[in-house]
Parts: structure tokens; C-alpha cells; sequence
């Protein structure tokens, strides 16, 4: 045995050893004391729960709040219990992260143990301000549950979804939101998601206002590819989420949000009545995130007693992503729960362990930086479950067999991913279509029946026009579902994009057959009718659409259109209008006021409509050469000339672009340049009988009698009773024939 020999013992001299190892011992050492070192800790970690009002059962703002709590305080820490940070550190790095060092839970013992003094006055902290009213101030709107429900006083964890539609006719962008559960010491956490369709208040017609019980719900966010993007996740420690600079997210007349809370009975009867405070933004984002989703639900069979019961996924990355943020969910049964990325070198970069998985405790997490993630790269997804009963969190005793589903007695496995598609071409096909496409299609490897996926694979298809495809997988998911309204409205779609405009009708009743209540499959109906002549169904169809939903813009549009071709314009107008009211941006309300404006001469009205819808649609070829008729009218020329030779850009092969643009050039007397055109314009289209005139009467005015005369015949030949033609040619002979 080696001895050690030890060189001067006295108190406060570096003892000298001979393994060569130092330690210096001070001979006093400064107390610990709540003012100088235990408020920070709390007022950092533990005070946005702990306050009068917070989430937490008991405050701890002052000393003797502390003092009073201070035997658990030191167990809690001591045990990392609290604060509630399940993620292992280094295994990803988050924002916010509540996770006491070892220096802070020693500090803690340490005043514990040493009769938890108070300090002194001047080491004091200023104490944190928790404020009752809006932490953001005022918002631009507050939404509220309208009818509040109890909570009972024991039992169970129970989640309620209360619906709260959104009552303005008008698009915003919100840029932060904030919740006040009105009792927040029964609300553990929440969640809100964007009802596009504000399908799960028609799923639930009879009890959507009292609060409808699940853990999961499927919304349907209609046949446009609009993925909803953000994690809008609450709890009390973070009552305002403020989104990052570009990310806003968008809400539309008629869309709902849903507040899915889970609530925790208290030990008294609590009345539960949120509210959603919304803080808007004028500017439209400018970064478009989605979230992806790893799951492998039909793995879940876990017999009683199995303490290591695995569950894994994996996903492909199509794209370059940045990974904003994390949210791992199992229910009680989860117990080690990890996500990591094998880049396409073979390097493995930790997303986030958690070694101790707790559903009370779960939340979202936002990465300090992105986590950069090359195309090619595999995100794996690995979970454990314990099903026996030394897990201190399973709801059955004996255990039982235990299979994936929404209860809370149930079991999931989610891994849910915010990524922002980066470095992609301007001009390249929206990535997010790429990254939808090969979720679902991992979805699909794993359950090929699985409607959802096939659904959804279909309308990213869709979103590429790839409409052949999607017709194919529509039929799949009808074959297995036939009252799929949703997908017998997606394949109407396909089909009228595929020339079937009579098959797309019949699909659009089905879909109405299947569900009365679903006003897209009617509103496409109604396009269909209306683009195929049917005018007098077209109106019917577009009348049914706002009998349901009244502030439907693209509807009074629609029937707009359709009354314009009944040569009802002045109700067409008022529809019009009606539309730009609800949406003063919809594209077809602004063309249509424009295109009525130009019948009836206000060549300055219509001008500022167009205008307007042009800014919407820079590659509409159709609206600049209206725009540029408009201008013309206001002899604007030169504008509408630019106008004109924008829309050949866009348009090169369209020979009504050359017609119009000759016009244009003939009324600003610019005679060769009008010539030039016209002769373009029958080059593309050498059928045309009114351009062979329109040619003829401008070399007429330049004195080229002998082509004039070949152009009108020209036109005749083509059309033998075509009037101007005739005249012109007559009058043509009769000038030759004058003295």
C-alpha cells in the first residue's frame, strides 16, 4: 500500500500530496444565504410557476416563502424533479433551459443544512414582477372559450379541445400569442391548432362549445397544401410565444383555433375559462417552416410486465433543413426517449434524449441555434416503454396489455420536428411539398392502407400538379373508404385538371353525398359548372356555398362570375364587392371590378382594381393586357405598352398579346410597330378573319392600298360574310376609282 506522506497540516496551507494533486483549503468560508445566492437561483428556474396566480401550488417570491418550502426544495432539486427539465444536457442544445447546475443544487443543501439564512439587506435581488393582465400588453384581439367548463374535484388527468372560431372577415398575420387559463394551477399544459376548415366543430356538432374530451385530434385543412407550421405550445412557465422575425403565422375568415388543454383536478370543484390573446402583424411571412412527424402508432402492443418494449421510426431527409425545435410525446408507460440524425457522412448529431420520460412534464423545445441537417440525412426516432410496475407511472395495477390510441391509459410514440427548408432555389418547387411527400410516403411504408397518408400524399401531389398521380391515389383511398368526402373532393380535382370535367362533377357529389357540410367539394362544383358553361348550376352551386358559409369570399366571386355571364352586371358587382369586403386581397373579386369598370368607361377605376390584382398575380398575361386596355383608355400608352410587352414575355405564343399590343401601337400612331404585330399575331393564328381585317386597315392608313386589299380578301376567304371585311374592301375600290 502507498503511503502518502502530508506536508504542513496547519488550517488555510496547501496540503501537498504525493500523488501530486493540490487542494487549497480556506480557512473561513462565506455563508450561503437566500438574498446573495438562493434568490437568483429561484427567481431564474422557479418563480414563473411559483408566483400568486402561477401555475404552482405555493409561491416562492419572498424569503419566507423559500424558508417555509426549504426541506423540499432541497429534495426536488437534489432529485432533479424540479425544475421540470427532462432533456439530458448535451444531448441537444435548447433555449431556456431550467436545469440546475451542480454548484446551484449544492448551494441549495448547503443553505439548508446550514439553517437557511436570510442575508444580507444589500444583497438582495429586486423581486420578479409577475403581472395578472396581458404580459404583452394589450392584444389586437382576445378570443374567449364561450362556454366555461368544470373541472372536477379528483380523479383522473382529463383533456378538453374547446373550440374558438375566429370573427373577423379579414386575413392576419400573428406574430405572438398569449393564454390565460383563467385557473392555471389545474392546467398543465396546452396546445392550439389551426382548424382551416373549421371541421372539428362540424365533427362535433352538439358539444363544440363545451369542451370535447381526446388527446389527439385530426383536423381537416382542405384541399389547398398549407401545412400548419408551428408548434403553438403552452404551459405555465411560458405563457407569451412570441414567433421568430419572418415567421408569423396566417388566420383566414371562417378558420377556427383549438385549444386542446390537459387539465389536472385540484382537490375542488375549478372552472375553467380561457382565453387566447392574438398580437398582430402587418407584414406576411417570409419564412415558410412545416412540421414533420416520426411515429410507428401500430408498433404499440405492449404486454404486461415488458420493461424494455422498443419502438423506432425513420425519416429521410429530401432537402436541407434547419431543425428549429423538438417535441418528443409519449403517455405513462414512455420511459427513455430519444432522437438523433445520421448525417450522410455517417456522423450522428443528438436532437434530444430524455432518460426519464415524464407526461407531466413534457413540453417543446426550441434549439439555441438551428441544427443545420444535410439532404440525405436519417432522423431516427428510438423509444423505450416500461410496462411493469416498478414504473412509478403506470396507470394499471396488475399491468395490462397496452396498445396505441388517444386515451391517456392508451400509448403513443411521436416525435415531432419544426424544420425550415434551406438552401433552395427561388424558383425551385416549394420544398415543404418534398419534405410532406416523404412523410407520408414513410407513413405509407410502414401501414400501406393508411388513408391519411394516401390523402395526404395526393394533395401534395396535387400541389405539383402532378394530377394524374393524384387521381390514382384518390381512387386508392375511395376504394377503401367510400364516404371519404375529403378524398372524393381531391380526386373531382385531379380529374377536372386531367380534362374528365364530367367525371370531376360526379366525384364532387359523391363528396357532397358523403358529407353536405363539406362546401369545398360544392364550391368546386360550382367552378366546374361555370368553366364548362353551365351557368344557371354554377349560380345554384355558389348560392349553396354562402347559404353555409356566408363570409366565403371566393364564393361571392364565383357567383359573381357566373352572374356576369348571365348579363346580370350589376348584381355581379355588388357580389364582387362583397368579396373584396371580406378579402381585399382576393384576386378574382379585383380582376372582376376591374373588368366591369372597363365596360362601363371608368377607365380610372378600373386601372386602380387591376393594379391592384396584377401586384397579386405579376404573371397573370391576361391581367396586364386588361390593365394595359385601361391604360390605353387613359392614353397612358407608353404604360400600356410596357404592359403589353410584360404580358409577351409571360405569353410569348399568344396571339391576342400581339393583337392588342397593335391596337395599342395604332392608337399612339405608331404605325410600322402596329403593323409588325399584327403580322405576329397572324403568324400564330392564321385563322383569324377580324385580324386579317384589323391588318388591312393599317396598311390602308399607310398607303399600302395592294396589301390592304390582299388582307381583306384574305379575311373573306376565311370568312365569306364577314361585314367589316366587305365594306372595307368596297370602300378600298371606291377610293381607286375616284378622280
Amino acid at each position: 500500500m502507498n503511503r502518502i506522506y502530508g506536508i504542513g497540516l496547519a488550517v488555510g496551507i496547501c496540503v501537498v500530496y504525493i500523488l501530486g494533486l493540490r487542494v487549497c483549503v480556506r480557512a473561513s468560508e462565506a455563508p450561503v444565504t437566500f438574498n446573495r445566492q438562493i434568490a437568483p437561483i429561484l427567481y431564474k428556474n422557479c418563480t414563473t410557476c411559483h408566483h400568486p396566480g402561477g401555475g404552482g401550488p405555493f409561491s416562492l417570491l419572498t424569503f419566507d416563502d423559500a424558508r417555509r418550502r426549504g426541506q423540499q426544495i432541497m429534495q426536488v432539486t437534489a432529485s432533479r424533479y424540479m425544475p421540470p427539465w427532462l432533456p439530458e444536457h448535451g444531448y441537444g442544445d435548447f433555449e431556456d433551459e431550467r436545469r440546475l447546475t451542480s454548484e446551484e443544487i449544492t448551494l441549495i443543501q448547503k443553505w439548508v443544512s446550514t439553517g437557511m439564512a436570510r442575508g444580507e439587506a444589500a444583497d438582495a435581488h429586486p423581486d420578479p414582477h409577475y403581472d395578472e393582465t396581458w404580459t404583452l400588453g394589450k392584444p389586437d384581439l382576445v378570443l374567449s372559450v364561450e362556454r366555461p367548463s368544470t373541472l372536477r374535484a379528483s380523479g383522473s388527468d382529463i383533456f378538453l379541445n374547446f373550440v374558438l372560431p375566429y370573427p373577423i372577415n379579414q386575413t392576419h398575420y400573428v406574430r405572438a400569442m398569449e393564454i390565460r387559463p383563467g385557473t392555471p394551477q389545474v392546467v398543465h399544459h396546452a396546445n392550439v391548432l389551426i382548424d382551416r376548415t373549421a371541421s372539428w366543430r362540424h365533427q362535433h356538432p352538439d358539444n363544440w362549445r363545451d369542451g370535447v374530451p381526446g388527446m389527439e385530434l385530426i383536423v381537416d385543412a382542405g384541399n389547398t397544401f398549407d401545412p400548419d407550421s408551428h408548434f403553438l405550445f403552452w404551459k405555465p412557465d411560458t405563457p407569451a410565444l412570441v414567433e421568430p422575425v419572418g415567421m408569423p403565422w396566417r388566420l383566414d375568415p371562417g378558420n377556427d383555433l383549438i385549444l386542446n388543454m390537459h387539465l389536472k383536478p385540484s382537490g375542488k370543484p375549478e372552472t375553467v375559462a380561457a382565453q387566447i390573446g392574438l398580437y398582430f402583424t402587418a407584414t406576411p411571412p417570409s419564412k415558410q417552416p412545416i412540421l414533420l412527424q416520426l411515429e410507428h402508432d401500430s408498433a404499440l402492443n405492449i404486454p404486461p410486465g415488458a420493461r424494455e418494449f422498443i419502438v423506432e421510426d425513420q425519416l429521410k431527409l429530401p432537402v436541407d433543413v434547419d431543425v428549429l425545435g423538438i417535441y418528443p410525446h409519449a403517455h405513462y408507460l414512455g420511459k427513455d426517449l430519444q432522437a438523433y440524425a445520421i448525417l450522410p457522412n455517417g456522423q450522428k448529431t443528438w436532437l434530444i434524449w430524455i432518460r426519464n420520460w415524464d407526461i407531466d412534464r413534457q413540453s417543446v423545445y426550441r434549439y439555441r441555434k438551428p441544427v443545420f441537417l444535410p439532404k440525405g440525412t436519417t432522423i431516427h426516432m428510438h423509444y423505450i416503454y416500461d410496462n411493469s410496475r416498478e414504473n412509478v407511472h403506470n396507470p394499471n395495477d396488475p399491468p395490462i396489455r397496452v396498445r396505441a390510441g388517444n386515451r391517456s391509459v392508451d400509448e403513443m410514440g411521436h416525435l415531432w420536428l419544426q424544420v425550415l427548408p434551406v438552401n433552395t432555389s427561388p424558383n425551385s418547387l416549394d420544398p415543404r411539398l418534398l419534405l410532406e411527400a416523404a412523410w407520408m410516403e414513410n407513413r405509407l411504408r410502414k401501414e400501406p392502407r393508411d388513408t391519411l397518408a394516401l390523402y395526404n400524399l395526393a394533395a401534395a401531389e396535387t400541389s405539383e400538379d402532378n394530377y394524374a398521380r393524384a387521381v390514382q391515389i384518390y381512387k386508392q383511398v375511395v376504394e377503401i373508404n367510400p364516404k371519404d368526402a375529403r378524398a372524393w373532393n381531391g380526386l373531382g380535382v385531379g380529374l377536372e385538371n386531367t380534362g374528365d370535367w364530367q367525371g370531376a362533377q360526379q366525384a364532387f357529389q359523391k363528396a357532397s353525398d358523403a358529407d353536405p357540410t363539406l362546401i369545398d367539394a360544392i364550391f368546386n362544383r360550382g367552378k366546374s359548372q361555370l368553366d364548362h358553361g353551365q351557368i344557371s348550376e354554377a349560380d345554384q352551386s355558389f348560392r349553396a356555398v354562402l347559404r353555409q358559409s356566408p363570409n366565403d369570399a371566393s364564393a361571392h366571386s364565383g357567383l359573381a362570375q357566373a352572374l356576369l355571364k348571365e348579363e346580370n352586371e350589376e348584381a355581379a358587382e355588388s357580389e364582387f364587392a362583397a368579396s373584396l369586403r371580406i378579402d381585399s386581397q382576393n384576386l378574382d373579386a379585383l380582376e372582376g371590378l376591374g373588368q366591369v369598370a372597363l365596360s362601363q368607361g371608368q377607365s380610372a377605376q378600373a386601372a386602380e382594381y387591376l393594379e391592384r390584382a396584377a401586384q397579386r398575380a405579376p404573371n397573370d398575361s391576361i391581367l396586364r393586357q386588361q390593365l394595359a386596355i385601361a391604360y390605353a383608355q387613359l392614353q397612358r400608352f407608353s404604360d400600356a405598352i410596357q404592359q403589353l410587352q410584360q404580358a409577351q414575355h409571360l405569353s410569348p405564343n399568344d396571339p391576342q398579346v400581339h393583337a392588342t399590343l397593335s391596337q395599342v401601337y395604332s392608337a399612339n400612331g405608331q404605325l410600322p410597330e402596329a403593323i409588325a404585330e399584327e403580322q405576329e399575331a397572324l403568324r400564330l393564328n392564321a385563322a383569324d378573319a377580324d385580324g386579317w381585317n384589323n391588318l388591312g386597315v393599317l396598311e390602308a392608313r399607310a398607303g399600302n392600298s395592294a396589301m390592304a386589299r390582299d388582307d381583306f380578301e384574305h379575311a373573306l376567304r376565311i370568312a365569306p360574310d364577314h361585314g367589316p371585311a366587305k365594306a372595307n374592301l368596297a370602300r378600298l375600290g371606291a377610293a381607286a376609282k375616284a378622280p
